[in-house]
């Protein structure tokens, strides 16, 4: 199948397969004309990259699941170390996302939202700019 094809059947965009392929994640065969060609295993590798960026698994981190994937002889060990520091990566961001929506919750909170100049927002965006 073509890339439009493979890219309807993986849910990955013609942008993105590329983009997989220049990176190392996939490798395409192509045809006498110099075209690609996928067939079910890329189609295959493509939705697991899918659903591990999906899980928001950083490219390189991919790169060793699509690895330990392929590798039948693999330890689940690795495999679970390698979730489970994904994990605490995602909880320390969401930490860092709940406090920064409770600084903008509290700005929103003392800002009047009238017909006044007066913004507590503002004022600390330019203060944080000022490094005070």
């Amino acid at each position: 199948m073509n890339i439009g094809q493979a890219s309807a059947r993986s849910g990955v965009s013609a942008k993105m397969v590329r983009h997989y392929e220049a990176i190392g994640l996939l490798a395409a065969a192509r045809s006498n004309n110099g075209y690609r060609v996928y067939g079910d295993r890329d189609i295959a590798v493509l939705r697991f990259i899918r659903h591990a960026r999906d899980l928001g698994f950083p490219l390189e981190d991919v790169r060793r699941l699509l690895a330990l994937w392929r590798d039948r002889g693999r330890a689940s060990a690795e495999v679970k170390q390698l979730a489970l520091a994904h994990v605490a990566a995602l909880e320390t961001k969401a930490d860092s996302l709940r406090s920064m929506a409770a600084s903008l919750r509290h700005l929103a909170d003392h800002c009047h939202g009238d017909d006044r100049p007066d913004c507590p927002i503002l004022e600390d965006l330019a203060r944080k700019e000022l490094g005070r």
